[in-house]
């Protein structure tokens, strides 16, 4: 019924019989009169709101948002549903990108406009802001179960490894990878000089034992393995630990979306199991938007020391605007109020894919916003479905090497809507 609901008030917003700021019922006052109950209209609601149909305003109601058409143009960074050429609708499945409808506009508006008023610095500390720093601490620490002290704000997770890369590596040191894996992430280590060393994954994540022992880095994404979905199990990560701990090694752990799981509760991160061999890599880019441009790096004190004296030494700092714009959505609740929101959104959408791509094989679907549809000949099952409007990735182009594996990798978190995801899986079911 709460779907019946938001199609029909997406309808009326669609032809203009609700208009670009007209103010809705309360859902008491809407559910007494279609003879209903609340759930069902608060449901109706919060489906809109994620969509970016409807819009908050703190003490006055729900209203619907300005700028709504009947094609609503992507959300900014968004690949979302264009016309080409030829009047063909795209539906973009390709993973990387969050969904943005949801931001809270109001709260976010009025961060960055509070923001915009911070006083210009001559000098920056290589740190980031001691108000964000002491906001990101609490941040990791409620929800990733990491405990720190020291935090470097950086522009993004990327950003948090090609400073990590030029503080501790030397030219030709070895660095291993996941493959297939985060291609961004080799490029960065390729460009300080790493010789990079293809590692492989399987279901769960990184392959310990295949660990060589004369490696100076390894750069892995524990919480949900990209593209492979896999999810490190506790013991694999005492494990990597233990072989860091024996080797020397330090872990770079990306945890790009390790806040969102399906099944259970998300495994606390890597880091917390032993600060010593670990960095920790955190980003807004997934969580909020990557427009937002922070990230935070977290390691032992003497370690984010060096990176810091080395990032001043490069003149590589993060913009002032947006890192008070985050302090002032932390510390407000509202990242934590948008991340449970989320997860029921991206849970929402999870299951639409799931559910249309019912009988084929999946992998990592538990958590995250991307999962793995193994296919045979995915390359060609790919550009038959581009030719009929529905974009998504293959395997291959995530491997450094030849590729061991054949599959799309589709991304549920981007600009379409459940309706749309159902609709392009359909496309892909039925071309498998």
């Amino acid at each position: 019924m709460h779907a019946q609901l938001a199609g029909q008030l997406r309808g009326a917003m669609r032809d203009g019989r609700l208009a670009a700021g007209e103010r809705l019922p309360a859902t008491r006052a809407l559910a007494a009169r279609l003879g209903v109950s609340r759930t069902v209209v608060t449901e109706a609601y919060e489906q809109l709101y994620a969509e970016g149909w409807l819009e908050g305003r703190h003490g006055s109601g729900t209203y619907v948002a300005e700028g709504v058409t009947a094609d609503p143009e992507p959300g900014p960074g968004g690949a979302g549903v264009v016309e080409p050429e030829g009047g063909q609708g795209v539906i973009d499945l390709r993973p990387g990108l969050p969904w943005v409808g949801a931001l809270d506009t109001p709260a976010w508006r009025r961060a960055w406009r509070l923001a915009s008023g911070a006083t210009p610095r001559w000098r920056q500390d290589p740190h980031g802001l001691p108000g964000l720093r002491a906001a990101l601490a609490g941040h990791v620490r409620r929800n990733r179960g990491v405990s720190c002290q020291d935090v470097l704000v950086t522009r993004g997770a990327t950003n948090g490894l090609d400073l990590l890369a030029a503080t501790v590596l030397a030219p030709g040191d070895r660095v291993g990878v996941e493959e297939p894996g985060y291609r961004r992430a080799r490029a960065v280590l390729a460009g300080r000089g790493a010789e990079l060393v293809p590692c492989p994954v399987d279901e769960h994540g990184l392959v310990v034992e295949a660990l060589p022992d004369d490696l100076r880095l390894v750069y892995t994404t524990p919480s949900h393995q990209y593209p492979m979905g896999g999810v490190l199990p506790v013991p694999r990560r005492r494990a990597l630990l233990a072989w860091a701990r024996r080797t020397g090694a330090l872990i770079a752990e990306d945890d790009y979306d390790g806040e969102f799981r399906y099944d259970v509760a998300p495994l606390p991160a890597l880091y917390g199991l032993d600060p010593e061999v670990v960095v920790y890599l955190g980003t807004t880019a997934k969580i909020l938007t990557i427009d937002m441009g922070v990230g935070w790096l977290v390691g032992r004190p003497d370690l984010v020391a060096a990176v810091a004296r080395r990032r001043a030494e490069l003149n590589d700092r993060t913009p002032v605007v947006p890192q008070e714009a985050l302090r002032l959505l932390l510390e407000r609740g509202d990242v934590d109020r948008h991340v449970r929101r989320m997860s029921r959104e991206y849970a929402r959408r999870r299951a639409a894919v799931v559910g249309a791509l019912d009988g084929l094989r999946l992998r990592g679907d538990t958590a995250g916003l991307h999962l793995v549809v193994d296919v045979p000949g995915a390359a060609d099952v790919a550009r038959r479905a581009a030719a009929r409007g529905v974009l998504v990735e293959t395997l291959a182009r995530h491997f450094a090497g030849p590729p061991a594996a054949s599959g799309l990798v589709i991304g549920y978190g981007t600009a379409a809507g459940p309706a749309e995801l159902r609709e392009g899986c359909a496309v892909l079911r039925e071309l498998v």
